[in-house]
């Protein structure tokens, strides 16, 4: 049985559309990234800065880093249920993954918002 997207519970429909949705965030970040070093060859630390001192380019590297974890967890896990079969070397990979994980996020956050 097929659950509904807005529900909370962990499915495969609502992973799948996390992937779908989590993909387009890194693409559009990705593409906007890439374009705007192309567009300024000889981009010096002060132009870099100017760009993450605004918000909207801060909550915008925050959604990626957030999109960035979201991605790889699901991925992750969905690999890792599919072919680590020992549940004790299954859960010690999901932990170093939900581990690293929020360290990433944490560290995101420090780099970002200068916390």
């Amino acid at each position: 049985m097929v659950t509904s997207i807005t529900s909370f519970g962990r499915s495969g429909l609502y992973d799948w559309m996390m992937q779908r949705v989590t993909a387009l965030v890194l693409l559009t970040y990705t593409v906007f990234m890439i374009g705007y070093l192309l567009l300024n060859p000889d981009m010096g630390y002060a132009q870099w800065r100017e760009l993450f001192d605004g918000t909207v380019m801060r909550i915008y590297t925050l959604l990626a880093i957030l999109s960035m974890v979201a991605h790889a967890w699901i991925g992750m896990w969905s690999v890792s249920t599919d072919y680590i079969k020992p549940t004790g070397a299954r859960f010690v990979f999901q932990s170093a993954c939900g581990l690293l994980a929020f360290i990433y996020v944490v560290w995101g956050v420090q780099i970002l918002w200068g916390i």
